[in-house]
């Protein structure tokens, strides 16, 4: 049923803990909450505006999604990324991915796809403007995403998805100064989308299968770039 409010069109505010919520969770997928920061409860309540037990109510479900542990002593922290969660995460998008992509080429609307890859192949052009470029960049794979997700039709995929691609935003930001990369993720991105529109299931699972390994491989190269630069910068 709808409200007054929602009849009238008018923006219904954010209950305290969602807005707490979706603060916390937008920092810690941008980088601006980094792996490791502290989360002391009184401090991030002031700081974000609400009372105490809405942040717990927010930091409750960070917990479930996997962004904040419990720490030491007292409060929370920001889960660290490690090699090893980044190959175990990868093997569950791996399994979820070419499956989801494979029932997107079974069943999907032509469409929608055919207007996304007219945007692919101007993919390179983006990449070249800078960090606007590539931001737009990263908002058009989100509406590929956003694609497939309803191509499939089956929310419990979906679901389980999402929850993949969340950590999935931490990590991408290691490979957003790779330029080579993203230009090679673009191309694949359009091979994957050829096999959708021509209804390819068992081409579209190939090329993702193709495109996540890439990724992979280039994740952990940039972790072990970052690993010899830090070592380099030890006083000897």
């Amino acid at each position: 049923m709808y409200t007054e409010t929602a009849m009238l069109g008018l923006e219904v505010p954010l209950r305290a803990s969602e807005r707490a919520y979706r603060q916390l969770r937008g920092e810690i997928v941008t980088g601006l909450l980094a792996p490791g920061a502290a989360l002391l409860e009184v401090e991030q309540a002031e700081r974000i505006g609400v009372s105490r037990t809405p942040l717990r109510e927010a930091v409750a479900r960070l917990i479930a999604d996997g962004l904040v542990v419990g720490r030491r002593g007292r409060g929370f922290e920001v889960t660290d990324i490690s090699v090893d969660s980044i190959s175990e995460l990868y093997e569950l998008r791996q399994a979820l991915e070419v499956q989801a992509i494979r029932l997107a080429a079974i069943r999907r609307d032509p469409a929608p796809f055919t207007l996304l890859r007219e945007e692919f192949v101007n993919a390179p052009q983006l990449l070249e403007q800078g960090d606007v470029g590539v931001h737009r960049y990263y908002r058009l794979i989100d509406e590929f995403e956003d694609a497939v997700d309803a191509a499939v039709g089956n929310p419990f995929l979906v679901g389980a998805l999402r929850a993949v691609r969340t950590h999935l935003a931490r990590i991408r930001r290691l490979a957003r100064r790779n330029t080579l990369r993203l230009h090679a993720a673009a191309a694949e991105h359009l091979l994957i989308l050829d096999a959708i529109i021509a209804g390819d299931p068992s081409l579209a699972a190939h090329a993702t299968h193709i495109h996540l390994h890439q990724s992979l491989v280039s994740v952990l190269a940039a972790i072990d770039e970052d690993l010899a630069v830090s070592a380099d910068q030890l006083p000897n």
